[in-house]
């Protein structure tokens, strides 16, 4: 799951950023209005945790700006104004929740886990297909009902597939999804058909009934057998 912290106070900006981390999220950051703007509009993230007040603008113009777009990302406003005006009129732009500062980590990640829940697993925090069943919470796989070991690379490019079942997914966009927006400096793909490679032969080893298709010069696709 890939995340996009919106906040301008550095010291605050880093402890959200490195707890996600160790949360096994995919992080990247924004530290204005402009550059937050920029990321928006060229990358997908699973979650957005928008700061209000930003250097160059409101975070409330971004919120605008991602509606207007019909965008998917989940939004979670985080901000020092917890006076009730903001907090509905951020609702009523179409914001999945609000948390004010200051507050617990652990609150944020239970905000966190909460909204990805809601947006993309349809509230359960179990995915089943076939034999396989993954838990988002614990961040295991099981092939009937045994434990299929995979490490965090391989986890998140099958949970990114899953989500889209049956739906051809760009290389390109699932390299920026899992990887982070550094990927744009890779010269190649490598990384990717390894990982693919890899996660497959676990899947056939374990005798899960899905399949991973490969999509010549395009991409993947993730279907039941």
């Amino acid at each position: 799951m890939k995340i996009l912290v919106i906040e301008d106070e550095p010291a605050m900006r880093e402890t959200m950023v490195q707890s996600l981390q160790q949360e096994q999220y995919v992080v990247e950051f924004a530290a204005d209005f402009y550059s937050a703007q920029e990321k928006i509009g060229i990358y997908e993230y699973d979650c957005i945790l928008l700061d209000i007040g930003l250097p160059g603008g409101n975070g409330l113009t971004l919120l605008k700006e991602l509606k207007k777009e019909n965008k998917a990302e989940a939004v979670i406003i985080v901000s020092a104004k917890n006076s009730l005006e903001d907090k509905v009129k951020g609702l009523d732009l179409g914001a999945d929740d609000y948390l004010a500062k200051p507050f617990h980590l652990a609150e944020l990640h239970a905000r966190v886990k909460s909204v990805l829940r809601r947006k993309k697993l349809d509230g359960n925090s179990l995915i089943s297909i076939n034999n396989l069943k993954i838990d988002t919470g614990l961040r295991t796989v099981w092939v009937d009902e045994k434990d299929l070991p995979l490490n965090r690379k391989e986890y998140d490019v099958l949970l990114y597939l899953i989500t889209n079942k049956n739906r051809l997914v760009n290389k390109s966009a699932l390299a920026e999804h899992v990887w982070g927006d550094y990927i744009d400096e890779a010269n190649s793909f490598d990384f990717i058909y390894s990982q693919i490679k890899n996660l497959r032969k676990k899947l056939k080893d374990s005798e899960a009934a899905i399949e991973i298709q490969a999509i010549y010069g395009v991409g993947y696709k993730l279907t039941g057998e």
